[in-house]
């Protein structure tokens, strides 16, 4: 007789002990529906503020509510089983102080079960990273290109494109790393000085936009799948979902609207009440006709 055992799901301390090791795959995953896919694959899911741009029609992240986060965290979580689900933090949340940082992480965490939350900067918010770290709420760090503040980078640009701008990251990475996060997000960051990061931090590197030389990767699901219409560079396409949804939906409308969906096979007959046979629903229902002179 077999035993079935139960898989544990995999939490912030199993993530940074894969440093050097098999690379971290991650995904960002919006329903319960795809994180239920996504979780046969990778090991963490991040509930990503970017659903605000990829699901919502916003032309940034930065006007995405803490409400909406936990909404999508919820369903994440309850699709998911295996993998750690990272929540983001939106803009507004945490910058203001360490308290109020923790106050609003402790209720993404108490409302969505979620396993850890993520963060945007550096040394800016090394203090913050602390706090709750201290106070046991697993943060991952994020670096590089921080979508959040598009409006003082002057848009979405890729950083250390410049040797003499490097320096100012690699202390970013050191110091969010000293400060507690298990891990840190390198995005939109050139391959050289994301390997040096990788090479010099005790925690795992998580590039999109970086280097393979990372200890793991993430991608928008929805630009991976060719959802999306626009992507970065740093995207490869895996699928072309979009397109196929597209097809579908055309057949769907050509169907309608020449009457040959639904068919029969997709309509309910009524029953006769003598023989409980099936009568076809629409002669059944049908007048006779009067007859004519």
């Amino acid at each position: 007789m077999s035993i079935h055992v139960k898989r544990r799901r995999l939490m912030a301390p199993d993530i940074a002990a894969r440093k050097g090791g098999e690379p971290i795959v991650a995904l960002t995953a919006y329903h319960a529906h795809t994180a239920a896919i996504a979780d046969n694959h990778c090991d963490f899911l991040l509930v990503g503020d970017s659903l605000g741009m990829v699901m919502h029609g916003y032309e940034t992240t930065v006007p995405v509510p803490l409400e909406l986060m936990i909404m999508h965290g919820q369903a994440v979580v309850r699709g998911s089983k295996k993998a750690l689900v990272v929540v983001d933090m939106p803009f507004g949340t945490y910058e203001e102080s360490p308290s109020v940082a923790f106050r609003n992480a402790a209720k993404v965490m108490k409302e969505t079960d979620c396993g850890a939350v993520k963060l945007e900067g550096g040394r800016r918010m090394a203090e913050t990273i602390r706090f709750l770290v201290e106070r046991g709420i697993p943060v991952m760090a994020h670096i590089g290109l921080t979508p959040q503040s598009v409006n003082v980078l002057g848009g979405f640009k890729t950083q250390g494109r410049s040797v003499e701008d490097w320096q100012a990251i690699e202390d970013d990475a050191r110091l969010v790393a000293e400060a507690g996060a298990f891990a840190v997000v390198l995005e939109a960051m050139t391959a050289p000085l994301a390997e040096r990061i990788t090479d010099a931090i005790p925690i795992p590197t998580v590039g999109i936009g970086a280097s393979p030389g990372c200890d793991g990767q993430i991608l928008v699901m929805e630009d991976m799948l060719g959802l999306s219409p626009n992507v970065p560079k740093f995207v490869k396409k895996f699928g072309a979902i979009g397109a196929a949804i597209d097809r579908a939906i055309a057949s769907y409308a050509e169907e309608v609207r020449a009457r040959t969906f639904p068919a029969q096979e997709h309509v309910y007959n009524l029953k006769s009440p003598e023989t409980e046979a099936p009568v076809d629903a629409v002669r059944a229902t049908k007048k006779p006709k009067t007859p004519t002179t």
